[in-house]
């Protein structure tokens, strides 16, 4: 049986939000659940620093509250937990939280844990709809061994698990630490180019194209995006 919670005890949907998932660890919980369903073992993997026990309440306690469910191959097999339709609902808010957040990032340290899967909720997180190309291309992303890219189609842009089907306009190849680096702009990625932390491949007008999607170069003209580029 899981335990009742303290709760704010106001009649106020941010408070009953908060009332759920509100708690150290959850939202963290959620983050990885966005990526697909995870075992309890991934996700003691995915978050160093929580608790066996911890983990185990928490997740006790967003299955009976209908954010989480176990699941189950078709033989049978666990597959630890998935977000329920409620769950997915989160999807806005935390990448909008993790959006809010990356300025707050300082420098890393060496103690600090990067798993290259965020990079796939980071670049999510990172997309400016007011930025969109005006033509359809790809972009593919190689953050160690993980693959995914970003789709412009018809106004609009998505990010896409995996490698892109086809010959993207740019691949951008990288490490975690830098990729995240670049998200929170710590590290332009002109200058990771420079420093040999991050190879672009693809044609230099649409390299400055993705650089805008994804906030990382000013807003303004092409030559203002230009100039940013050549420092």
């Amino acid at each position: 049986m899981v335990h009742a919670r303290r709760n704010y005890g106001q009649y106020c949907g941010l408070a009953a939000a908060l009332d759920v998932i509100g708690e150290r660890w959850t939202l963290l919980i959620i983050r990885e659940l966005l990526l697909g369903p995870r075992r309890y073992s991934d996700l003691i993997a995915a978050l160093p620093g929580v608790g066996t026990n911890l983990l185990a309440e928490r997740l006790k306690f967003l299955t009976a509250e209908g954010v989480l469910r176990k699941v189950a191959d078709d033989q049978g097999k666990d597959r630890g937990y998935e977000l329920t339709e409620i769950g997915r609902q989160l999807r806005e808010p935390v990448l909008s939280l993790a959006r809010w957040g990356l300025p707050f990032l300082d420098a890393p340290t060496p103690e600090d844990v990067v798993r290259p899967h965020w990079g796939f909720l980071a670049v999510q997180a990172m997309i400016d709809d007011s930025r969109v190309p005006d033509r359809d291309e790809a972009y593919e992303f190689r953050v160690d061994d993980v693959l995914f890219h970003v789709l412009v189609r018809d106004g609009s842009a998505s990010a896409v698990e995996g490698r892109y089907p086809g010959s993207p306009t740019v691949t951008a190849i990288t490490d975690a630490h830098t990729f995240m680096e670049i998200g929170s702009k710590q590290l332009s990625p002109f200058g990771a180019v420079v420093s040999g932390r991050l190879t672009l491949q693809g044609d230099p007008e649409a390299i400055l194209r993705v650089s805008a999607l994804l906030g990382l170069v000013p807003e303004g003209s092409p030559d203002q995006a230009r100039g940013a580029a050549s420092r």
